[in-house]
This record gives structure tokens, C-alpha cells and sequence, in this order.
């Protein structure tokens, strides 16, 4: 097995330019004529400071997909998987946005995507924000939202796939059942994750951030919306990865990329980490809390996996305590709920929420 891997990563570099080779003359040759088409905009989340906020998003040619509703059959769920994953992007298309009395214009790339970075000439509102797209040329306007922290007491930063999500990440034929097969309604989060998340969220009139880090591609990013909306888990941006072989190339390179970014776009602002045992989220956060002393209140992992693995994550455990901060490992969000609330980072009546939710899940 490892002689294989190691025959595959050489093998890697040289797959990767024969697909961008292909890719670029395909694009060459189809481009030009999809920017001709009927054209969507689906803007992701936006987020940043009130002086600095960056807004992605893609520029596609539409494709059906039916609305999730419980009943629906296995297969209606594929093919609307598949149609996600066939996305059909559009390069070179120029996008505008306007957002605080400023507007600002960036050109999709090759895949399609776009970032819009403003600069509001007077300072953002900490909260939700509303963002005006539009495509140059044409008609009709696009809304987007973004996430503006001004003020918190702390930050999360989250998982999806088996620490939100049941995903079954830890088996590939399982997870391939569950992430073809199901939809935003039918997928299921896991007990008490709700009320956990609503508990650290909630500031009073305030609101702290929270921020969503996976590895599943962007062509799911509709699906894992509708899912949080869905199941009232609370919203905020979400970083996906690119579909390809930027997905072959480690988890745990692009979840330092994305916490080292936060990390320095809220200099101020401690976080709480939240993930699962099922990949490498305690080895990440743990090298997160070496690199940034006093910015980690605590981190939470869900416990997924085997007990050989849970032997890992206990030394991990006892290397991160020596910075000051606790690791809790725990197969449900009672556990890490009562070390939040110990810490003063929920109530005493927010712990019981999470303890009715979960009690009511294992009712059911």
C-alpha cells in the first residue's frame, strides 16, 4: 500500500499539467461561447473588518436542481448531486459589486471564480450585510451577504464533515452513500449540535462569529447552506475547497491556510476550534495553538473514530494543556457544552438548551 501511494504522489505533478493543459484548451475553445449564454452568479459568503470585507463567488451556466424536500427519492438526490459536481463555469466574465457606497469590479478566472475586495469609504457596521452583483453588460442583480465583525468576544472556527454533519468521513463507502444519496433534509447533524452553536454564537444583543472550514468542494456549497439554514444551525462563512486536484492535495495544508487568514484578519480576537477525530483536525489545531499563544480558548473534537485513534488525540491532549488549553475529546456536544459554560463561554440556562436538544435526539 505505501509503495503505491508513494507511485501515485510522483505520478501527481504529472497528472496535474496534463489536466491543466487539457484544461486551458478546452477553456480556450468553450469559454467564448458559454459567456454568450444565459449566465448565474452564485455568490458565496462574504467577511472581514469594517474597513476590509471579501466577497467570492462563481460565475456559472445554470443547471436544474430540485428543491430538497425529506420525501425525495435516492436517485432524484444523485442526480442533483451530479449536477452540482458538473458545474459548467465561465471565465473571463467581468463582475461588479457594490457594497457601504463603493463598487468595485473583478474578472472570473478560468474556473469562474471572482473575489470583490472593498474598501467602504466609511467603516462597516459589525453584523450581516447585503451586496449588490451584477454581470457587466447584462441585466438583473445578484444579492450576496457578508459577515462583518466589528466587535466580538471570541470567534469559532468549525468543521463540517463529522463534527456538524454526519458524514461518515472515516469510511469511504458509507460516506459516498450518504453524501450521494442524501440532501439538504435528509442529511442529518449531530445531536445537540444546534443549541451548541446557537449557545456560542449568542452575545447577548451581540453576536460572536463563526466560520466553517471543509474540505468538501465549493460545488456543494448550496447544499451545506440550505443545511444549516435548514437544521437552524447558526450561519457564517463558509471556506470550501476547489473541485479537482486541489482536493488531492492534504487536508491539513489548506485548514492552516484558512486559520492562519483568520487568524490574522482579527488580530484581537481569541477562537474557539471545533472538529473531529475523523481526520487531522486535532494534529492542525493542536500545531495552531504552538503557533499562536493565548488566541485559543479551547478546542473541541468530536470523537468519530476507534480507540487507537483516541490514544493520539490524549497525547495531543496533554501537549496543548501545556499551552494553557483544553482539548475535550466527546462522542456528542454535552461534554464540550459543559466545558464552555465551566469557562464562562455559554450560560448556565444555555447549557440545559444543549442538554435538551441532545436528550430530545436520542429520544427520537
Amino acid at each position: 500500500m505505501s509503495s503505491a501511494k508513494t507511485a501515485f504522489k510522483a505520478l501527481l505533478p504529472v497528472l496535474e499539467r496534463l489536466v491543466t493543459v487539457t484544461d486551458r484548451t478546452a477553456s480556450r475553445y468553450l469559454q467564448p461561447r458559454r459567456a454568450r449564454g444565459k449566465l448565474i452568479l452564485q455568490p458565496y459568503v462574504g467577511w472581514g473588518t469594517p474597513e476590509h470585507v471579501e466577497l467570492s463567488g462563481r460565475v456559472l451556466l445554470p443547471r436544474t436542481i430540485h428543491p430538497a424536500r425529506k420525501g425525495d427519492r435516492r436517485l432524484r438526490n444523485v442526480q442533483n448531486i451530479l449536477r452540482r459536481m458538473l458545474s459548467r463555469e465561465v471565465g473571463g466574465v467581468t463582475v461588479s459589486g457594490t457594497l457601504g457606497g463603493q463598487s468595485v469590479s473583478a474578472v472570473s478566472d478560468s474556473d469562474g471564480y471572482f473575489t470583490l475586495v472593498f474598501a467602504p469609504p466609511e467603516p462597516l457596521a459589525g453584523g450581516w450585510h447585503q451586496v449588490s452583483l451584477q454581470i457587466g453588460g447584462r441585466e438583473g442583480v445578484t444579492p450576496g451577504r457578508v459577515q462583518v465583525v466589528a466587535a466580538a468576544r471570541y470567534g469559532i472556527i468549525s468543521d463540517l464533515d463529522d463534527t456538524v454533519i454526519q458524514s461518515d468521513v472515516t469510511s469511504v463507502v458509507r460516506m459516498l452513500q450518504t453524501v450521494l444519496s442524501g440532501n439538504a433534509r435528509t442529511r442529518l447533524p449531530f445531536p445537540g449540535v444546534g443549541a451548541l452553536y446557537r449557545a456560542l454564537t449568542r452575545e447577548g444583543e451581540a453576536r460572536n462569529p463563526i466560520f466553517y472550514v471543509s474540505s468538501s468542494p465549493w460545488n456543494f456549497f448550496d447544499l451545506l447552506w440550505q443545511f444549516l439554514e435548514y437544521r437552524r444551525i447558526p450561519l457564517g462563512p463558509l471556506f470550501l475547497r476547489n473541485w479537482g486536484f486541489d482536493l488531492l492535495s492534504g487536508h491539513g495544508n489548506y485548514k492552516h491556510t484558512m486559520i492562519e487568514q483568520l487568524f490574522r484578519k482579527y488580530p484581537q480576537l481569541p477562537f474557539v476550534l471545533v472538529g473531529d477525530s475523523g481526520e487531522k483536525d486535532p494534529e492542525i489545531y493542536a500545531e495552531v495553538v504552538r503557533r499562536h499563544p493565548n488566541r485559543v480558548l479551547a478546542v473541541y473534537i468530536r470523537d468519530v473514530t476507534e480507540a487507537s485513534r483516541d490514544e493520539g488525540v490524549q497525547k495531543l491532549r496533554a501537549e496543548v494543556r501545556k499551552a494553557g488549553v483544553d482539548l475535550v475529546l466527546t462522542a456528542d456536544s454535552l461534554n464540550a457544552a459543559s466545558h464552555a459554560m465551566a469557562m464562562g463561554l455559554i450560560t448556565p440556562g444555555e447549557y440545559r438548551s444543549v442538554l435538551t436538544s441532545v436528550a430530545r435526539s436520542y429520544e427520537t
